[in-house]
């Protein structure tokens, strides 16, 4: 039994041209939506997975429009709208060494280097040069933003669903 890992809700069509609009929740979007890449479309009113092969793939805006090889007209993806484009985890590759999944990121717990618990990292943001952990303590009830830059991240355990940090000052108040 496959596990799948999302990669972005298709959220409207674009154009006449079957071009979809996504909003990605994946990391390696470039890699994702590589023309010839096998995405499945799982809609919450179907069974099953529909496998859609990449045509073509460009950025817009927040979006990211894709248009999918035998659907060159917006009747063919107008059915797409609220479904989720998923990824089978078997077909993911090995990343070189302190690059990770988001998948294996989220859901850690995040340690000081002395062992003061700050949370659990609940989404991953990518504004910009480098990705932001969102990390969640459950006890304050507040939210830190943790970059992910060697100053800060000291180690990562995604086996065992751990991570620690040297803070620098102000990223914990």
């Amino acid at each position: 039994m496959s596990e799948w890992l999302n990669v972005g809700k298709i959220v409207n069509t674009h154009g006449i041209k079957g071009e979809v609009r996504v909003i990605t929740r994946s990391d390696f979007s470039e890699e994702r939506y590589e023309v010839g890449s096998t995405l499945y479309l799982f809609h919450p009113e179907r069974d099953g997975s529909k496998p859609l092969k990449v045509r073509s793939h460009r950025k817009h805006k927040q979006f990211d429009l894709v248009a999918f090889e035998d659907h060159p007209f917006i009747n063919d993806v107008e059915g797409y709208k609220g479904g989720m484009l998923k990824v089978s985890k078997e077909t993911l590759s090995d990343l070189p060494e302190g690059e990770y999944y988001y998948y294996e990121i989220i859901g850690c717990d995040v340690y000081t280097m002395d062992e003061n618990k700050i949370g659990e990292v609940r989404d991953i943001l990518s504004p910009g040069a480098n990705d932001v952990w969102v990390v969640y303590n459950e006890e304050r009830r507040k939210e830190y933003l943790i970059p992910y830059i060697d100053p800060i991240i000291k180690k990562v355990d995604p086996a065992n669903k751990k991570v620690w940090i040297e803070p620098m000052e102000g990223l914990l108040e």
